[in-house]
C-alpha cells in the first residue's frame, strides 16, 4: 500500500468491482467519463482482467488509512513509455462527492502524481476533462497547477448537446518546481 497522510492506495481486488461499478453508474460521475452506458459486473470484468494484466496501466483503490473505508479509485493509465506519459484517472466515490472537501481527494492525488513523476519515471501526465467538469478541472488547475495543452471540439455529446474536450496536464519538471 502507497500511504499518505489521510488516505493510502492499494492494488484493485475482484471484490472491489460491484462498488466500483456503483460509483461509476452513479448519473452524475458517469456524465464526466468516456463510458457513457450503464455498466455491469461481466464490463468490470473484463475491464479489470485487462487493467491487471498490463504493464501500461496502474489503478488503485484509494482507502482511508483510519478504518480501511473505500473512498474512491485513480491510476496512471495508457501508458506511453517512449514519450513517458500516462492518463490520470480519479474519483472520489464516498458519500458521492466525485472531489471531496475533507482532503481526501487532494491526499490521493497528491500520491498518484508522486508515483507517477517518482516511481514510473513519467514527464507527464495528463487527462481529458469534459469542459462542464467544473469540479474536476478546477480541482486539478488550482492545487495542482496543471496546464490546458488542448481542446477537442465538440468531443462529447450529453445532454441533448455536443461540448468540448479540454486536455490537461502536468509535467514532472512542473510538479518538482512547486514543491
Amino acid at each position: 500500500m502507497i500511504k499518505g497522510k489521510l488516505v493510502g492506495l492499494r492494488a484493485l481486488e475482484k471484490q472491489d468491482l460491484g462498488l466500483l461499478r456503483d460509483w461509476r453508474n452513479l448519473p452524475h460521475f458517469r456524465r464526466n467519463f468516456r463510458e457513457f452506458r450503464e455498466l455491469g459486473m461481466a464490463n468490470q470484468e473484463m475491464w479489470f482482467n485487462k487493467v491487471v494484466s498490463s504493464s501500461n496501466d496502474f489503478m488503485f483503490l484509494i482507502e482511508r488509512l483510519s478504518d480501511g473505508m473505500p473512498l474512491g479509485a485513480g491510476g496512471l493509465l495508457y501508458t506511453n513509455w517512449i514519450i513517458r506519459s500516462a492518463d490520470f484517472s480519479f474519483y472520489i466515490g464516498y458519500n458521492e462527492s466525485y472531489i471531496d472537501n475533507e482532503g481526501y481527494a487532494l491526499d490521493a492525488a497528491s500520491l498518484l502524481i508522486d508515483y507517477g513523476f517518482k516511481n514510473l519515471n513519467l514527464n507527464k501526465i495528463w487527462m481529458e476533462l469534459y469542459e462542464f467538469d467544473k469540479a474536476k478541472i478546477d480541482f486539478f488547475t488550482n492545487e495542482f497547477s496543471f496546464k490546458q495543452d488542448g481542446k477537442l471540439r465538440q468531443n462529447c455529446f450529453e445532454d441533448g448537446k455536443y461540448h468540448d474536450s479540454l486536455i490537461i496536464s502536468l509535467l514532472s519538471s512542473e510538479y518538482a518546481g512547486r514543491k
